[in-house]
């Protein structure tokens, strides 16, 4: 930083200070013009003049005036205004005493708006020029009459140029702060609401497949003397589970990696095509589930689908972990006009409905409820009225996300839904289903 900034940046930090100089340099031009005057005649002739001493020390209180001219403007004025009029009528010769009321409605003008600037400024401008011509020894078209007249107009229009470029300059100033910190709580949003998704699907992977893997663990432990052949079936699931479990981690987690970082995912996210392997899992794990879909042939947006796909496994989830072991699960997925609803019913005792309840203080219905919320869709859960449980799910298919329509060899009308209950035990589940 030179000399000179660093001086300005003084200044600026000790208005007073930068007031009294310039205040000194006020009363030294005017006690300069005072001495000097114009002469009379053709050319640029000056003449040397002896000014009274009540027009010095009318100088001199006018640059004491001045001091104070950011701290009380108006007052500075009238006071600076006075002080010309007085000079008018009784300076012979005249002393130029109107530089301090210019400098003194430059600052009205500067720290005002523009109506008042022009009131305050036509006022002085009328005053000081009109007692000028009626009143002072000079004749009323004397050049300093109408000196005086300009150099008001001139210091008022110079005030209210200053100040509105001010005004510009901390008006751009403020919309950029306010972009900043729009775009600073706009990345905070995006990143607390990138770091709840992957929340909600962590929570939705690990609890489905360590309860599953928990519930195959139990079936192995219990069979393994009797039973070896279930008893390693039992143990192929958990291994299965586990590594379906690890691959999900590994796409979620690699989320969070950097744009130049290797091995980022190149997996799909989960979606309903892949219900019926969601489902297998459960089944093979001893839960009774019966599926109906009328939803083939629709092309849903990858958010539905993959909100629609983590409602149905955490449900069945919780179906697994409270509704016990004689319990079945009934999952439909409908398309209605713009929506597609997913409903997860089951016929567990009444007291695992308490406990299910008790999840929305955790992370499972809320959860669901987020994700839905999210989409613009509504999301109930709840006791049934008989028993059981039910989790209801309307999500909204944006207009981007249109029926498609499908192909079949067949010369036999297909049917819009399609229905694939089964009942079968884990005992009787088909091999090599994955857990």
């Amino acid at each position: 930083m030179s000399t000179l900034e660093r001086a300005r940046n003084w200044l600026r930090s000790h208005p007073l200070v930068a007031d009294g100089i310039l205040a000194a340099a006020v009363l030294a031009c005017m006690v300069a013009g005072s001495f000097a005057g114009p002469k009379g005649g053709s050319g640029p002739y000056w003449s040397t003049n002896t000014p009274a001493p009540l027009s010095i020390a009318l100088m001199l209180l006018a640059a004491l005036v001045l001091v104070l001219r950011r701290r009380r403007p108006l007052r500075v004025l009238a006071a600076t205004g006075a002080l010309s009029v007085t000079e008018f009528v009784t300076g012979d010769p005249r002393a130029p005493l109107a530089m301090s009321a210019a400098v003194a409605l430059y600052t009205v003008a500067t720290v005002t708006d523009r109506p008042t600037t022009w009131r305050v400024g036509l006022l002085t401008m009328t005053v000081l020029t009109g007692i000028a011509m009626l009143a002072g020894p000079l004749p009323w078209y004397a050049q300093e009459n109408l000196g005086i007249f300009a150099w008001t107009g001139m210091a008022a229009a110079a005030g209210d140029a200053v100040r509105s470029r001010h005004a510009f300059v901390d008006a751009i100033r403020e919309r950029a702060e306010r972009a900043e910190r729009t775009r600073d709580e706009e990345a905070r949003r995006r990143v607390a609401e990138e770091r709840l998704r992957i929340a909600r699907d962590l929570h939705d992977v690990v609890a489905h497949h360590i309860a599953l893997v928990n519930v195959q663990a139990g079936v192995a432990a219990h069979v393994m003397d009797k039973r070896p052949d279930q008893a390693k079936e039992a143990l192929a699931h958990v291994r299965e589970a586990s590594r379906s479990a690890l691959n999900e981690l590994r796409a979620t987690v690699g989320l969070l990696r950097q744009s130049g970082d290797p091995e980022a995912p190149t997996e799909p996210a989960p979606g309903l095509h892949r219900l019926e392997e969601l489902v297998g899992t459960f089944r093979s794990a001893g839960l009774p589930v019966e599926v109906a879909r009328t939803d083939h042939g629709t092309t849903l947006p990858a958010a539905v689908d993959l909100a629609a796909y983590r409602i149905i496994q955490e449900a069945l989830t919780n179906v697994r972990k409270h509704a016990g072991q004689e319990a079945k699960a009934e999952v439909s997925v409908v398309r209605v006009g713009p929506n597609v609803e997913i409903t997860v019913l089951d016929n567990g005792p009444g007291d695992d409905a308490a406990a299910r309840l008790e999840e929305n203080g955790g992370h499972g219905l809320l959860g669901m409820r987020e994700r839905v919320t999210a989409l613009g869709g509504t999301c109930t859960a709840g006791p049934r009225y008989g028993g059981g449980f039910r989790v209801h799910a309307i999500l909204p298919v944006k207009s981007g996300a249109a029926p498609t329509t499908t192909t079949s060899t067949s010369t036999a009308p297909s049917t819009p839904s399609v229905t694939t209950p089964t009942t079968t035990p884990a005992s009787k589940a088909p091999k090599g289903n994955p857990a």
